[in-house]
């Protein structure tokens, strides 16, 4: 998955639409989870967001990458709900659009995509074991990213609550929602069967 910027638009940030229906990935996410985390939760993120930036025109101009790596740069009082805010609009933008219905032939990596998972991790099916770990390891609230560098070298990643690593010089490839609202209304405490479901609807191009 590669990031495309293109996708967060410009103050005021909008709510975008599903790539696909919101009974698409089922049964392995169902429709009413897609309905509560994208019309809700992702929607929250946005409006407060939108709330967080209006009194700063000077902001209200950059791209949502530039606003999150301006750390310094962004009013002390509203700092924390800018950026809290921001990682959520960020991140669940990569996340839904990083999914796909299991009947698309985009769930297994290939070309150098795949050649780099078997060069780091051995094969691809360690590389999902050791990712599913990972994200089953998340203490509390994050996300579990596959992240390459500028060069190519790829490490799995976990971070918390709405942190991104925009500002790392890192790209994320695939990334798991590890917040229980993404998955608390199928799965309920069972996080290890949410990511183990979570590979057939995975995009990897």
């Amino acid at each position: 998955m590669a990031t495309n910027f293109g996708l967060f638009g410009t103050y005021p940030f909008t709510l975008p639409p599903l790539p696909y229906a919101y009974n698409a990935l089922e049964p392995f996410i169902d429709e009413e989870t897609m309905h509560y985390h994208h019309d809700k939760h992702f929607a929250t993120y946005i409006k407060n967001l939108n709330e967080a930036l209006k009194p700063y025109p000077f902001l209200q101009r950059l791209p949502l990458e530039q606003i999150l790596c301006s750390v310094r740069g962004l009013p002390p009082e509203s700092r924390t709900a800018i950026l809290n805010n921001g990682g959520g609009v960020y991140n669940h933008t990569l996340f839904f659009n990083g999914l796909a219905p299991a009947s698309e032939d985009v769930h297994m990596p290939e070309g150098e995509l795949l050649e780099a998972i078997e060069g780091f991790f051995g094969s691809f099916e360690n590389f999902k074991e050791e990712f599913s770990k990972s994200a089953a390891e998340v203490f509390g609230s994050g996300w579990t990213v596959l992240a390459s560098d500028q060069f190519g070298n790829l490490s799995i990643i976990n971070i918390k609550d709405q942190e991104t690593l925009l500002c790392e010089g890192l790209e994320p490839v695939i990334l798991f929602d590890v917040w229980e609202h993404a998955y608390y209304l199928k799965y309920k405490n069972e996080r290890a069967d949410y990511i183990k479901n979570l590979w057939n609807v995975i995009r990897f191009r």
